[in-house]
């Protein structure tokens, strides 16, 4: 486990990362982590007393990376931009389990599972984990159905999501 204290930041214009929380992890410590690795990848830990795990380091080029916090997280950890947060990270090789709940719908509409399946991995994990991170039973019920009518729609995340946005 790698130790480290990080200060919390926020993007102004960037792009479609506008507004992302996130901390920097310096490419000396990216480093340690996964060596000579360019690309993102997978890390577990703690931020404070906050576990983490699955979440991905984005290289922002000069082998420097980025964790973005999500509200979850700030949440957890009660800070927001220009606060101090002491960081534990190690690699994490887990294997991903998808939302199970998902799955199974997918499984009862063969075109969407198809769809589904054509999506890479990385757009895959976007749709369990938001799913996922439905904080009520009726919230997540209504974000499968969102995801079974995106895949039958053949729409990848970035496309659902904008649709949801021009229906509210």
């Amino acid at each position: 486990m790698i130790k480290f204290t990080s200060t919390i930041l926020k993007f102004d214009a960037k792009g479609e990362k506008t507004g992302w929380t996130y901390i920097v992890v310096p490419a000396e410590i990216a480093k340690q982590l996964k060596p000579d690795f360019k690309k993102s990848f997978y890390i577990k830990g703690k931020l404070d007393s906050h576990t983490i795990k699955q979440k991905a380091l984005i290289p922002m080029g000069e082998g420097d990376f980025i964790l973005p916090l999500n509200v979850e997280i700030c949440k957890a950890t009660g800070k927001r931009k220009g606060a101090q947060l002491n960081v534990q990270l190690a690699l994490d090789e887990s294997d991903f389990q998808f939302s199970k709940e998902m799955m199974d719908c997918l499984a009862d509409e063969p075109k969407a599972l198809a769809n589904f399946k054509k999506l890479t991995s990385s757009e895959q994990k976007y749709f369990s984990k938001w799913i996922d991170g439905a904080k009520t039973s009726e919230t997540k019920a209504k974000r499968i159905l969102q995801t079974i009518d995106a895949m039958l729609k053949g729409f990848h995340y970035g496309q659902m999501i904008r649709s949801l946005k021009r229906t509210d």
